[in-house]
């Protein structure tokens, strides 16, 4: 067989195989037998033995890598990877359309918002990264601002396209979605892990996220987990096509890019008929083949969407209407109020310990004086307990016709019930409030908040310790803490010579935590740690923050006008700011630490770049960062104004395109070694 014959031959093998399985995974319409469809992959597979010049990355032999990887490398998302807030039923679906229209300044007469309904899957989320159109990069959800790279996992997955159907695809397509594991793989990897001695997996959802994390890309071909994809992110400025402008337009669009999409979807035009489809589905869910835990609603047009904007970790165009969790009867023993560190005043049932979705409760929170009035709560009432997204106990009814005689009904107290502040109840809010900033409750509150793991990670500042801290007058601030000295400490309960020197030394060692979280250690409304991360990149440092306006923190993604101004609001305390000046002087990070691109020479300013086939050492997007950060700029198409294309192994079109116009082309060690002459 002659070269041109066998390379067409191959490309041909990969194309069939291609389309069959978007058809068989994605389209659920298959054209070709799997005796059939088996008999071509071992001639493909045969073919690109003898001749691994040929292979290329989206061929469907690519999708299993031979040898386990050593660990998985952390990166960070593009575009934020937010979770859902939840609802539980009706009410609070309406209450969420009702927020939702105060933001955008309507009313209920003026309501013609679309939903899309989608049922939501029990998997694990993962965003993908396509490169002109060939899978590259696949990543965990994370924390929704980072997450850990598993590529070569996600090209096992044969519902994952590895490359797309499509005839113009952007330079970078980002698509997001669910994994998950069929009931029938779950039952069959918990019969052969039984089989075999091994303790069989708790549900598929932990079975999935667990296989999804395996070193070895071989044990999760094995699993044959499943994808369900659901939104896509298209380069900002791209011009290449009819772009989608609702939620229900993009589904389309990714069914025709060779994705999955959940077939049991709706597009819905009132409240009336969502809660109409999460009702039917209530039922219908049951005989599915995969498990399924409520309804992801999102308000169709993504022109509202962005209007919408973000509150501290979610998007306020979308929810999640979970279905019941399992619920217990239990019986309140008691009710106390606690004060957090924003002041809020929280009712707390004291519960008859009770065995609930595989924990024992026996603490569950009555939010606030509106819930208590709704439940009509007594001391020693029989409760209705459940866990809300099956994590955090709730009280859902109480049972009035076992209430005791004589049973007391309970009322949040007039005065704090740590300084004995009179409370207030803020116009428009529904927590109540102790107003005083130096409440003994709110001060250990914002300590323990400063010292947690996610904020500056003091090890050693547990809750009893900051108790006495406190109580001594030892801290009144966070800043205090910086002042602690070793005999300061010594003589409190359980503090001695080493575990003072010690905690001392961990309070020093907190000041080299990075601005992030230090701006998230400040406790401020609706600034959570994902929104710190995305504040920290647009403001290097505190004193930009400070001069921010709320329009201008409302502009960047993910944030909105909420967000901004509580930022704003609390930038402009005197208190605050007094404060941020104290450990700006103790020596902390309020700024962020000189970043790579701070230091790279900035050779490539004014040249722009196109990057076309398979780089041997990096893949295109990390190309595109390597020249970004010398401040060049990469572009998707080839023009009379592209200074550079960038020239890998199956280069196309637009290599014929550079040529045609004259522009220069460069491999990758030609970028290097450009770089390299114009920064002497």
């Amino acid at each position: 067989m002659a070269t041109s014959e066998l390379v067409q031959r191959i490309r041909e093998l990969q194309d069939l195989l291609q389309r069959a399985s978007v058809a068989y995974y994605a389209l659920d319409a298959p054209f070709m037998e799997d005796g059939v469809y088996d008999r071509l992959y071992r001639e493909l597979l045969d073919l690109e033995a003898r001749h691994p010049d040929l292979v290329t990355p989206d061929s469907p032999t690519q999708r299993v890598g031979e040898k386990p990887v050593e660990k998985f490398e952390s990166v960070r998302h593009r575009i934020p990877l937010f979770s859902l807030d939840n609802a539980f039923n009706g009410e609070e679906l309406q209450d969420w359309e009702a927020k939702l229209l105060r933001v955008l300044g309507l009313n209920s007469d003026q309501n013609t918002l679309e939903y899309v309904c989608e049922l939501k899957i029990d998997g694990s989320a993962l965003a993908l990264t396509y490169a002109d159109g060939i899978f590259t990069r696949g990543v965990t959800r994370g924390d929704g601002q980072a997450g850990e790279e598993i590529t070569q996992n996600v090209r096992t997955i044969r519902s994952v396209p590895l490359r797309l159907s499509a005839e113009n695809p952007p330079p970078v397509l980002e698509i997001r979605g669910e994994v998950y594991l069929a009931d029938a793989e779950f039952e069959r990897i918990n019969r052969e892990r039984e089989a075999a001695g091994d303790p069989p997996f708790a549900n598929p959802r932990n079975c999935a996220a667990g296989t999804l994390r395996q070193l070895d890309s071989r044990i999760v071909a094995d699993r044959k987990l499943s994808f369900f994809a659901y939104t896509v992110h298209f380069p900002e400025g791209w011009q290449g096509g009819d772009l989608p402008k609702t939620q229900w337009e993009a589904l389309e669009l990714l069914r025709s890019l060779g994705f999955a999409v959940n077939p049991n979807r709706k597009l819905c035009t009132s409240l009336a008929e969502v809660q109409a489809y999460f009702d039917e589905w209530d039922d219908r869910r049951r005989p599915l083949p995969y498990q399924t835990d409520g309804v992801v609603v999102k308000v169709n047009s993504f022109a509202v969407q962005q209007e919408s904007g973000f509150t501290q970790k979610a998007p306020r165009w979308a929810i999640a209407l979970k279905y019941p969790a399992e619920e217990m009867p239990t019986r309140i023993l008691n009710i106390q109020a606690s004060v957090g560190r924003t002041g809020a005043i929280t009712p707390v049932a004291e519960l008859e310990p009770v065995q609930l979705a595989g924990t024992t409760v026996s603490r569950a929170s009555l939010h606030n004086a509106d819930r208590l009035n709704a439940l009509d709560v007594h001391i020693g009432d029989t409760a209705i307990v459940r866990k809300a997204g099956e994590i955090i106990p709730e009280i859902v009814s109480v049972l009035a016709e076992l209430r005791l005689q004589g049973a007391e009904r309970y009322h949040l107290p007039s005065h704090c019930p740590e300084c004995e502040t009179e409370v207030v109840r803020p116009a428009g809010e529904a927590i109540t409030r102790c107003p005083n900033p130096v409440c003994p409750a709110r001060v250990r509150g914002q300590i323990e908040h400063w010292a947690s793991r996610n904020a500056l990670d003091i090890e050693g500042l547990g809750q009893s310790l900051v108790e006495q801290l406190t109580r001594t007058g030892l801290v009144k601030s966070v800043a205090d803490l910086y002042r602690l000295q070793v005999e300061d400490l010594v003589g409190l309960e359980r503090m001695g010579q080493k575990s003072s020197r010690n905690l001392v030394e961990a309070i020093a060692k907190s000041k080299q935590q990075p601005w992030h979280r230090l701006l998230y250690g400040l406790g401020i409304p609706l600034v959570g740690t994902v929104n710190a991360k995305t504040l920290t990149q647009h403001f290097s440092d505190a004193a930009k923050l400070q001069q921010a306006t709320p329009d201008g923190i409302a502009a960047i993604y993910g944030m909105g006008q909420e967000i901004g101004q509580a930022i704003a609001t609390w930038m402009a305390d005197p208190a605050h700011q007094e404060l941020l000046s104290q450990l700006r002087e103790l020596g902390l990070q309020l700024s962020a630490v000189e970043s790579e691109a701070s230091t790279l020479p900035a050779v490539f300013v004014g040249k722009t770049f196109v990057i076309t086939g398979t780089l041997p050492g990096r893949s295109r997007p990390q190309m595109k960062e390597w020249i970004e950060l010398r401040g060049g700029k990469v572009t998707g198409s080839v023009s009379q104004k592209t200074d550079y294309v960038v020239v890998g192994a199956d280069a196309g079109s637009k290599l014929a395109k550079a040529e045609q116009l004259g522009v220069t082309t460069l491999d990758e060690a030609g970028v290097e070694e450009l770089a390299a002459v114009l920064a002497r």
